[in-house]
């Protein structure tokens, strides 16, 4: 994205100003939409994680006790929440306040890599996934669940009213699918689910060896 047509800061501050009512939105859709997605995805994580666009700590009580934990998250305001929700917790977490596509780690940093339910919010996603793979050891685990274009028709249409406004307003895409991106940047899947009229999707790939 060039800089004459990056939103970034405009998109930052929009969810700065949803942190408030995240956790309340997210487990709506938790119910009704995503099942059981975030205990899927946590619970293939192992050895060192990092966590993309870790929101407001939603994940946190389901990550492995055994695990050490890295956030990245571009909205101070969020950041701010799972700061207090680690406290609470009493779970040792490092916070890093970044973007997605320009991870400040080193290469071969972690074991595992995920992101939930924001691959759709990131901008320049092939560039975000391949940052993923970069900062993965070899052999390490990408772990993804998102909402994605739906396959049933209908629904498609209706996503595709929406997503001109929603990618407007917080850069948030109805109308994406991280799988090719996963495999474009390297990755082997491994496992792949898609379920409620094909919206929503939860993909584990591995980074080869």
């Amino acid at each position: 994205m060039s800089p004459r047509t990056d939103h970034s800061p405009r998109w930052r501050r929009y969810w700065d100003r949803q942190a408030p009512s995240c956790d309340r939105v997210m487990r709506r859709a938790d119910r009704l939409l995503f099942g059981d997605s975030r205990e899927w995805v946590c619970s293939r994580g192992r050895g060192e994680i990092l966590e993309v666009a870790i929101g407001t700590g939603l994940n946190l009580p389901l990550h492995p006790r055994e695990s050490r934990i890295t956030g990245v998250e571009w909205s101070g305001e969020m950041l701010r929440r799972t700061r207090d929700r680690a406290d609470e917790l009493g779970r040792p977490v490092e916070l890093v306040q970044a973007d997605a596509r320009a991870l400040p780690f080193p290469d071969a940093s972690f074991d595992t890599v995920l992101c939930t339910f924001s691959l759709c919010a990131i901008p320049d996603e092939p560039v975000a996934v391949a940052e993923m793979h970069r900062v993965l050891r070899p052999g390490g685990s990408l772990l993804l669940a998102d909402h994605i274009t739906s396959s049933n028709l209908p629904v498609r249409l209706l996503q595709r009213l929406a997503d001109p406004i929603t990618t407007a307003l917080g850069g948030e895409k109805f109308l994406h699918r991280p799988l090719p991106h996963v495999r474009a940047a390297g990755f082997e899947v491994e496992l792949r689910e898609r379920f409620r009229l094909g919206i929503v999707e939860r993909i584990t790939a591995r980074k080869p060896a």
